[in-house]
């Protein structure tokens, strides 16, 4: 099962403070919000109502129907602050309000959420109060409730959002995997809670991906349109630019000529799916090689979205008319280590942060990044405080890294106008023998297999 130490930590702190708080707690459907909450909340004294989606007046009645199942009362209530009067603690400890998929209920009108600042500055309830707001829409949680709310965003004391989970994470949910499955298991179903849950660590990549993604029983199988209309309308547009990225369309141009749409429609649909963590612009790491950067790139940051987009919404005739396997063997399988290679990018990108936190690094790193260049990339970049540098580069597919690709890297340092104190490699495979000799002579240049990660 999926834990969130580090966010239960956290509630479990504000609870244990002496006063009262208001927390907006959010992330994205899949989050196990749920199963944190109900941890949480394990021997409290707590109130959870969950939002619908209906008018003002319903959502009145149904929060304060529930309050009075809750705490036997009869007498129905005329507005939310007459309702909140009713809470009681069973045992005079600190009470839990939680208000879930807030979004349905803090939308235009702000009467609710009024009443839930009145609630914690003691109003309308005597003793101490935590209350949770708690939203899976990431739009409405970042855009949306701040501008509903104006002023009274003040009363929110603390703001929790449930990111993605890392590929340590993933890893240690499938205990029985290679290093190599948990990558190929993060590149395409990324870190999102309830995926990794039901991900069966039992079976290989072929025979989830068959089981989940391409039968039409399986969790996966509509979730990637799913996903993106329960946020936007305009479905056909949005997926119309998402395959065009994945088949390899990444600049704003590219986009305009192979959709038909104009640049200034691009841009907004672009903003709206970077507004949910969909796709978001590529930025290169900061260097003295600006004019040979690649500018202005797009890409879908969602592994799982893009990995249906990359696989499988090109292909849905075959996806009907082929048996799963079938349509893994021809139209995944070939190209599914190149995917990949993004994938293990990041997954170096992490390890070097993870060394960085505990010390284990030669310069102290303040920011980690990447560069794109017009010829050449260098895959992570890390940078101190004084501007020292430790650059890498990552193979995935290829069976071994070979001395070339260093000399590729060195290349693309003169073309970013950077040096390295040092040189990480990294390889899925093996190396070469003149990069292992290579790196018993400089100790500058560190070799990091798979082994390693």
């Amino acid at each position: 099962m999926v834990t969130r130490t580090n966010e239960l930590k956290k509630l479990d702190a504000i609870y244990q403070s002496n006063t009262n708080n208001l927390v907006l707690m959010y992330g994205r459907t899949g989050s196990a919000k749920e199963a944190l909450l109900d941890s949480f909340t394990t021997g409290k004294s707590y109130f959870y109502y969950r939002s619908r989606q209906c008018s003002d007046a319903k959502q009145l009645f149904y929060l304060d129907k529930q309050m009075r199942e809750t705490y036997n009362f009869l007498k129905a209530s005329q507005s939310f602050e007459e309702s909140f009067k009713n809470f009681r603690s069973k045992d005079g400890s600190k009470l839990v309000v939680i208000i879930d998929e807030a979004q349905f209920a803090i939308r235009k009108n702000t009467e609710l959420f009024y009443s839930l600042c009145s609630l914690k500055n003691r109003k309308l309830y005597p003793g101490k109060v935590m209350i949770i707001v708690v939203s899976s829409s990431i739009v409405w949680a970042e855009n949306t409730f701040p501008e509903v709310v104006g002023s009274l965003k003040s009363s929110v004391d603390e703001t929790i959002k449930l990111e993605n989970l890392s590929f340590l994470d993933v890893v240690r949910a499938f205990p029985s995997y290679s290093v190599a499955q948990c990558v190929s298991t993060y590149g395409i179903i990324g870190g999102v809670a309830d995926y990794v849950e039901r991900w069966d660590g039992r079976k290989n990549i072929k025979a989830n991906v068959c089981e989940h993604i391409l039968s039409p029983t399986g969790f996966l199988y509509k979730e990637a349109e799913g996903y993106i209309s329960s946020e936007l309308r305009e479905l056909s547009c949005y997926n119309t630019i998402l395959g065009s990225i994945a088949s390899g369309n990444e600049k704003l141009n590219d986009l305009f000529e192979d959709t038909g749409y104009s640049r200034a429609k691009i841009s907004v649909y672009m903003k709206n799916l970077a507004a949910f963590d969909v796709v978001d612009k590529v930025v290169s790491f900061e260097t003295g090689g600006w004019d040979n950067t690649k500018k202005g790139v797009y890409r879908i940051v969602d592994p799982y979205i893009n990995f249906w987009f990359t696989f499988v919404y090109p292909h849905l005739s075959e996806l009907i008319s082929r048996t799963p396997e079938s349509f893994y063997n021809e139209f995944i399988y070939p190209y599914l280590d190149r995917y990949l290679q993004t994938y293990f990018i990041d997954v170096c990108r992490e390890y070097l942060h993870l060394l960085n936190v505990v010390d284990q690094l030669p310069i102290k790193l303040v920011k980690i990044g990447t560069w794109v260049g017009k010829e050449g990339n260098i895959d992570v970049i890390g940078q101190s405080s004084n501007r020292e540098n430790v650059v890498g580069i990552c193979n995935w597919a290829e069976k071994q890294m070979s001395y070339k690709r260093y000399e590729e890297l060195l290349e693309s340092m003169k073309k970013a106008r950077i040096t390295a104190n040092t040189i990480y490699l990294f390889s899925a495979t093996k190396f070469d023998d003149k990069l292992i000799e290579l790196s018993k002579e400089n100790k500058s240049v560190v070799l990091v297999d798979m082994t390693e990660l």
